[in-house]
């Protein structure tokens, strides 16, 4: 007979792996490979619409800027609406550059689907998580 107690759940550490976020690393993604997108917009801007350069730069890798920026910091649930915020500005965009009003709902639909899929991992995940540190 075993003299050793079962580890209160709320005491047992859980692993490593337990603790990522796969929302906030899908999320990332997505804005990283926004980040390209919208910094190649300028380019775009320039030749195609007529837009100053120093216009267009600021605008293009601005938001490329802004796009790592908020990747980074995606720790925080305030990140995540700043993130779409940057999803309205890349659709909101095609109306300098006609092409952006697709580009920007794919990202946009990217955007949404990585944060709804993330969240629903997240709560797998977690649930699972708790029934294994019950049974440690």
């Amino acid at each position: 007979m075993s003299t050793e107690q079962p580890a209160d759940p709320a005491t047992t550490e859980l692993p490593a792996e337990a603790q990522k976020s796969p929302r906030r690393a899908m999320c990332a993604a997505i804005l990283s490979l926004e980040a390209i997108m919208l910094g190649l917009s300028s380019a775009v801007m320039i030749s195609l619409a007529d837009v100053a350069p120093a216009v267009a730069l600021s605008i293009g890798l601005g938001l490329c800027v802004l796009c790592f920026l908020v990747a980074g910091m995606l720790r925080a649930e305030w990140a995540y609406w700043a993130g779409t915020a940057i999803q309205v500005a890349a659709v909101a965009l095609g109306f300098v550059v006609p092409i952006m009003f697709f580009l920007g709902g794919l990202f946009a639909l990217l955007w949404g689907s990585a944060y709804y899929l993330g969240r629903k991992i997240e709560r797998e995940r977690g649930a699972a998580w708790a029934e294994w540190a019950a049974e440690q």
